[in-house]
C-alpha cells in the first residue's frame, strides 16, 4: 500500500486548532496597554458573561481546567479518609484533582460506545468496598456529549455525594433534564458545580484558563477564596479582631488579610481573560461550524462502515462537538492504531487518542491494583479522534475520509 503524502500544496491538518482573529488580538492588547495585567476588571466581566451563557448564579474563573477541578474538590472538603468517584475514561486531571486533596479515587466504568459514565457504572463503583467512603462525584462529559446528569444526580443524592461536572469538553453543549427539557452544560441543574477549561484546543481559547460554575453562593465564595491562597480581605470573615482593626478607627487595617484555610494560587490573568471574553462572543459561530463539519463526517465516513463508525450518540442532549471521535475495528482492518496514525500523518492528517483509561496509569495501578472496567477498555481499544476545528475548510472532511480509507486499504 503506498504511504506517499498528499501534495505539498495541502497543508497539514492537526486534530485541533484554535482560531484567533484581529479582534481577539486587540482585546489582549487593550489589557497590555491598561493598568491591570492580573486581578483586574476583565476577570469579573468574563465571569459574568459565562454565568449568563450558562444561566447560573456564579462563575469563578481560574488558571486552568485542572485548577477548576482541584478547586471544586477542595471546596467540597475532600481530604484523607474520603473518596470520590471518577470515570476511567477521562484525562489525568479529573482523577489527579481528587488525589491532590489527599482523597482516594474510586474509578467507575463507562459505556463502551460513548465513553460516558452511566448510572449503573456509578452504582457499581459505589458498591465496591475497596476504599474510604465516597463523598463526591466527578462525571465527565466526553468529546462534547453530556452524561445523564439527572439520573446520576438521583444516585448522588441518595448517597449524600457532592457532584462536580467535568465539562471541559462540553462548553456550549446542552444536557437532557428529568422533565425532558434541555439545559446548558454549566447550568448546574443536577450538580453542585461544573468545571471548564479554556486552552487552545477547546471551544474557546484563553491560552490557558478555566472556570467553575455554581448556583451555590457559599460555594462560590469559597472557590474564589481558595483560588487566591485561601485568603480573604472581607472584614465580616475576620477571626482576629485584635490584629485586624485599628485602635484609633476601630475599622479593618487597609493592609490586613486572613487565611482561614490553605489554598493555591489559581488566579487567571486579565490577559487570558480578555482573550476568552472575546472568543466567547463567537462561541455560537464556532459551534455551528463544528456541527456542520460533524454532519459532513457522518456522510463522508459512511462508506467505511463497519471498519469505522461514529462514537455512540446520547439521546436527549445537544453535542458540543469538542472532538470528532470514531471507533475503528483495527483487528478487522489488519492494522494497529499506531500504524494507522502514522499512515494518516504521512498524508498530512493529525489524529489523537482520548484517552488511555486513567486506572491503567502506573501511579494508579500501584495504588489500587488491577481494576476490571471492561467498558473503558473496550472504548479505548477502538477510539480515534479525527481533525475537527472551526477553521477547517469544507473539503477537509473529504480529504480526511479519503486518507483514512487509503490508510485502511478500504478505498473503493
Amino acid at each position: 500500500m503506498p504511504d506517499a503524502p498528499f501534495p505539498a500544496a495541502a497543508p497539514p491538518l492537526p486534530y485541533a486548532r484554535h482560531w484567533v482573529d484581529d479582534d481577539d488580538v486587540a482585546a489582549v492588547c487593550g489589557v497590555l496597554r491598561g493598568d491591570f495585567l492580573t486581578s483586574g476588571p476583565v476577570i469579573p466581566r468574563l465571569e459574568a458573561a459565562l454565568a449568563e451563557r450558562f444561566g447560573v448564579g456564579h462563575v469563578v474563573a481560574c488558571a486552568s481546567g485542572t485548577a477548576a477541578l482541584h478547586l471544586a474538590a477542595l471546596a467540597f472538603g475532600l481530604g484523607p479518609g474520603d473518596s470520590a468517584v471518577v470515570p476511567a475514561m477521562t484525562f489525568l486531571a479529573t482523577a489527579n484533582a481528587v488525589r491532590l486533596t489527599g482523597a482516594e479515587v474510586r474509578f467507575a466504568d463507562v459505556d463502551p460506545e460513548t465513553g460516558l459514565m452511566r448510572p449503573q457504572d456509578l452504582a457499581s463503583a459505589l458498591a465496591r468496598e475497596d476504599g474510604p467512603p465516597a463523598k463526591a462525584l466527578f462525571p465527565v462529559h466526553l468529546n462534547g456529549q453530556s452524561c445523564d446528569m439527572a439520573e446520576l444526580a438521583a444516585i448522588a443524592r441518595k448517597h449524600g455525594l457532592k457532584a462536580a461536572e467535568d465539562g471541559c469538553h462540553a462548553l456550549g453543549g446542552w444536557q437532557g433534564e428529568a422533565d425532558g427539557g434541555l439545559a446548558p452544560v454549566g447550568a448546574c441543574r443536577s450538580s453542585d458545580a461544573a468545571c471548564f477549561s479554556l486552552p487552545p484546543a477547546k471551544a474557546i481559547a484563553a491560552g490557558e484558563g478555566g472556570a467553575v460554575a455554581t448556583d451555590d453562593p457559599e460555594l462560590a465564595e469559597r472557590l474564589a477564596r481558595l483560588r487566591n491562597h485561601g485568603m480573604t480581605r472581607d472584614p465580616t470573615r475576620f477571626e482576629q479582631s485584635e490584629l485586624a482593626c485599628s485602635e484609633a478607627t476601630k475599622t479593618a487595617n487597609p493592609w490586613y488579610y486572613e487565611m482561614p484555610e490553605v489554598g493555591p494560587n489559581y488566579r487567571l490573568s486579565d490577559i487570558h481573560a480578555a482573550l476568552a471574553l472575546s472568543q466567547l462572543s463567537k462561541l455560537g459561530r464556532f459551534l455551528k461550524r463544528r456541527r456542520a463539519l460533524a454532519d459532513a463526517y457522518e456522510s463522508a465516513l459512511a462508506p467505511l462502515a463497519p471498519l469505522v463508525r461514529p462514537i455512540g450518540r446520547v439521546a436527549g442532549g445537544r453535542h458540543a462537538w469538542h472532538l470528532y471521535a470514531v471507533h475503528v475495528d483495527f483487528a478487522a482492518a489488519g492494522i494497529d492504531r499506531a500504524a494507522l496514525m502514522a499512515r494518516l500523518a504521512a498524508r498530512g492528517i493529525g489524529s489523537q487518542v482520548h484517552y488511555i483509561p486513567v486506572h491503567r496509569q502506573p501511579y494508579y495501578r500501584r495504588r489500587y491494583g488491577e481494576i476490571a472496567l471492561p467498558g473503558a477498555e473496550a472504548y479505548y481499544a477502538g477510539c480515534l479522534s479525527l481533525p475537527l476545528f472551526p477553521k477547517m475548510a469544507d473539503g477537509d472532511v473529504a480529504r480526511v475520509a479519503e486518507a483514512l480509507a487509503e490508510a485502511l486499504g478500504a478505498k473503493p
